[in-house]
C-alpha cells in the first residue's frame, strides 16, 4: 500500500491553483504549504486515526532535487479515489477550468470493471491525473 508521493512541478503556484481545486470534490484540501530549500504543498484528507488528526499522501515540490534528476515530474499517471460519480464529474470540470486538458471525459469504462466511473486529465506539467469511483451508482 502507498503512503505518500510526491511530484516535481514547473510552476508551484500555479499547481497549487490547480490541485487545490481539482482535488477539492474528492475531499482533500491543502493541509501544507512550506519551503525547506524548495517550496512545497501537502494534499490530504483528515483522519482521526492519524495522530496529526489528517493524512497527507500527495506531494508538489518546486523544481529539481539537488540529488539530480528531471526538474519536472512528467508524464506519470496518478489516480484518485472518488467518494462518488458526482466528485469524478466535478474533479474534472474543475481540473479543466485551471488549465487542464481533457484525456477523457467522466464515464463508465466497463473494460475496466463494469462500476468503473473515471475522467482523465492532462495536467500542468503533463502527467495523465485521473478521479475514480468504483461504486455501482
Amino acid at each position: 500500500m502507498l503512503d505518500h508521493m510526491t511530484f516535481r512541478v514547473s510552476d508551484i503556484a500555479a499547481s497549487k491553483v490547480f490541485y487545490t481545486a481539482a482535488l477539492a470534490p474528492l475531499g482533500y484540501t491543502l493541509l501544507v504549504e512550506a519551503n525547506y530549500g524548495s517550496n512545497l504543498l501537502g494534499y490530504g484528507t483528515l483522519d482521526a486515526n492519524n495522530p496529526s488528526g489528517h493524512k497527507i499522501d500527495t506531494w508538489f515540490i518546486d523544481g529539481a532535487s539537488p540529488y539530480g534528476g528531471h526538474a519536472t515530474t512528467t508524464g506519470c499517471h496518478l489516480c484518485w479515489s472518488a467518494p462518488s460519480r458526482d466528485a469524478v464529474d466535478a474533479f474534472y470540470a474543475a481540473a479543466l477550468a485551471h488549465g487542464g486538458r481533457d484525456n477523457g471525459a467522466p464515464g463508465l469504462r466497463p473494460h475496466y470493471h463494469p462500476h468503473y466511473y473515471g475522467a482523465f486529465v492532462i495536467d500542468l506539467d503533463g502527467n495523465n491525473i485521473e478521479a475514480v469511483c468504483h461504486a455501482p451508482t
